[in-house]
C-alpha cells in the first residue's frame, strides 16, 4: 500500500506541476499516467482529494486559456495540445466515477460538472471544428459516468446543462458524441423531468430527440428516450404534435405504433389522453387525404399532411386491437361517424374516375417490388374499414350508428380483391362478422338489400352466412361453415 501511496503522491504533484509551467508533451504524458492508473479500482479508491483538486485547476486553465485564444479570433489549430490535454483531463475524470460512488459525489463536490459543462458548451460553439470531438466525447463519457447510479449527480447534471448545454451536446456534428449525449440525457432523466421538457421555453430540446429518432433511425438512445419516457406524457406528447412538421409527425406516429404492436403491451404505458389527442386530431385533418386524388397536393407540405393523417389511421387501428385500455375510444364523439363519412368519400372518389383511391388489380412484381406498394395511401380503404370493426366490436350503439350512416352496404361493396389495399375483404368480412355479431337488425337489413355496387357477397360464406339474390334483393341465410 506504501507504494501506491507514493505514486499517487508522485501522480498528485506532477499534475499539480503543470499549473506552474507551459504547456508541454511532457504533461500530456502525466494526465496519460493518471488516466491508466485510474482503471485500477484499488488506485481509483485510494486517489486523495488534492489529485483531483489539481486536475480540476488544469482543466479550468485549459478553458481559460481555449476562451484567450477564441477572443483574439485565433484558430483553435493553434492551441492543439491544449485540446488534447482536454480530452485527457476528461479521460481521468470518466476513468475516476467507473463505480466509485465516492469519487462521484467527491467530483461532484469539487464542482466538476460546473467546469466541465462550460468547457463543452464553449468547445461546441466555437467555429473551428479541428480537434474539438475528441474532448467533446471524452467530457460526454465523463457526465454519463458520473451520473450512472447516483441521483444527487443527475439532478446536478440535468441542473446545471438543461435544456440549452443538453441541447448543443445533441447538435454536435459527430455522431458518437451525439450518441453519448443521448445516453446522458436517458441516465438523467424521470418523469418529472420529462414535464419539464413540455414547457414552450424547453420543448426544443425534446423536438431535437424527435428530430434524431428521424434522422439517424439506428441511434438507440434516443428511441429510448421517445418510448420509455416521451410517449407515456400527455403533455409532453400533445407539446411535440403541436411544435411539429408534419413530417416530423409521421416519425412520432411511426414510433408510438411500434410501440404498441410490442409483445406483452397489455399496458404499453401510453396514456388515455394521448389516444384521445390523437382521435381528435384524425378527425379534424382527415379531409387532407382526399387531395391527393384531385392532384391538388402539388407541395411537399400537403404531401405530408396527407401522410400524417393515414399514420394516425394507423396508430388508432393499433390502439382499438387487442388494447382494452383504448377502447373507450369506441365513445370517442364522433370518430366512428368520422370514420365512415371518410370511407364514402373515398370509395366514391376511387369509383368516379381513375385515380390513388381506385381500386387495382396489378399484382405484378418487378426488380423494384410490387408498384402498388408506392402509392402513399397503399391499405388506406382497408385500414378505414378496419377500424370501424374495432369500434364496432362488441358495441351494439356503434353497430346501429354503421347501419344507421348505411355504412352496411358501403363496407360490403369493399370485398373485393384490390392490390392497393391488400387484405381489404379480409377486414371487410370482419367488419361485417363485428356488425352482425347479436344484432338481428344489421343481419335483417343485409337480408333485405338490394344491389349495390360489384361487391363480392361470397366472402359472407367465411363468416357461416350465405347470400342469395331472389328478384333484386338480397337474401341472408345461415349455413355451416364446412358445408
Amino acid at each position: 500500500m506504501a507504494a501506491s501511496t507514493d505514486s499517487d503522491l508522485d501522480i498528485s504533484a506532477s499534475i499539480a506541476g503543470i499549473l506552474s509551467e507551459e504547456h508541454s508533451p511532457e504533461h500530456l504524458q502525466v494526465l496519460k499516467k493518471f488516466t491508466a492508473a485510474l482503471r485500477d479500482k484499488e488506485y481509483r479508491d485510494a486517489v486523495e482529494e488534492e489529485a483531483f483538486s489539481s486536475l480540476l485547476r488544469v482543466l479550468s486553465r485549459l478553458r481559460d486559456e481555449l476562451l484567450a485564444v477564441s477572443c483574439d479570433d485565433q484558430d483553435l489549430r493553434s492551441v492543439a495540445l491544449q485540446l488534447q490535454l482536454t480530452a485527457e483531463c476528461f479521460r481521468a475524470q470518466r476513468n475516476a466515477c467507473v463505480q466509485s460512488t465516492r469519487n462521484q459525489s467527491l467530483l461532484r463536490e469539487l464542482g466538476f460538472i460546473d467546469v466541465s459543462l462550460k468547457h463543452m458548451s464553449f468547445l461546441q460553439t466555437t467555429e473551428s471544428r479541428d480537434g474539438i470531438f475528441e474532448p467533446l466525447r471524452c467530457g460526454i463519457q465523463f457526465l454519463g459516468n458520473m451520473s450512472v447510479g447516483n441521483q444527487t449527480c443527475k439532478d446536478d447534471i440535468w441542473q446545471q446543462s438543461f435544456p440549452n448545454i443538453l441541447l448543443q451536446l445533441l447538435s454536435v456534428d459527430d455522431e458518437k458524441a451525439v450518441s453519448y449525449a443521448s445516453m446522458v440525457l436517458h441516465t438523467c432523466l424521470d418523469e418529472a423531468k420529462v414535464e419539464e421538457l413540455s414547457d414552450p421555453q424547453n420543448i426544443h430540446l425534446a423536438l431535437k430527440v424527435m428530430e434524431l429518432c428521424r434522422t439517424q433511425p439506428d441511434l438507440d438512445w434516443t428511441v429510448l428516450i421517445a418510448t420509455q419516457y416521451f410517449l407515456k406524457s400527455s403533455a409532453l406528447v400533445e407539446s411535440m404534435y403541436s411544435g411539429m412538421s408534419h413530417h416530423e409527425r409521421v416519425t412520432l406516429l411511426e414510433l408510438l405504433s411500434a410501440q404498441l404492436q410490442e409483445e406483452d403491451s397489455e399496458e404499453c404505458g401510453i396514456p388515455s389522453n394521448v389516444a384521445r389527442f390523437l382521435a381528435t386530431s384524425f378527425q379534424e385533418g382527415c379531409g387532407a387525404v382526399l387531395t391527393l386524388a384531385t392532384g391538388s397536393a402539388s407541395s411537399d407540405e400537403v404531401l405530408q399532411e396527407a401522410l400524417t393523417v393515414i399514420s394516425l389511421l394507423d396508430v388508432l387501428c393499433e390502439m382499438t386491437s387487442d388494447h382494452r385500455q383504448f377502447m373507450f375510444l369506441q365513445d370517442h364523439p364522433d370518430l366512428l361517424g368520422t370514420t365512415v363519412e371518410l370511407l364514402r368519400q373515398v370509395h366514391a372518389i376511387g369509383k368516379a374516375s381513375k385515380n390513388i383511391f381506385s381500386a387495382a388489380q396489378s399484382f405484378s412484381f418487378s426488380g423494384d417490388g410490387d408498384p402498388a406498394s408506392q402509392s402513399p395511401v397503399i391499405s388506406f380503404k382497408a385500414h378505414l374499414i378496419r377500424l370501424i370493426g374495432n369500434l364496432c366490436y362488441s358495441n351494439t350503439d356503434n353497430q346501429n350508428k354503421v347501419r344507421d350512416l348505411e355504412g352496411i352496404p358501403l363496407i360490403l361493396d369493399n370485398c373485393n380483391i384490390d392490390s392497393n389495399n391488400p387484405f381489404i375483404s379480409q377486414w371487410a368480412i370482419f367488419t361485417i362478422r363485428n356488425l352482425l355479431e347479436h344484432n338481428t337488425q344489421n343481419q335483417e337489413q343485409i337480408a333485405a338489400l338490394e344491389r349495390r355496387g360489384t361487391a363480392d357477397y361470397s366472402a359472407l360464406r367465411e363468416l357461416g352466412f350465405l347470400v342469395e339474390e331472389r328478384d333484386g334483393s338480397l337474401l341472408l341465410k345461415t349455413v355451416r361453415k364446412d358445408s
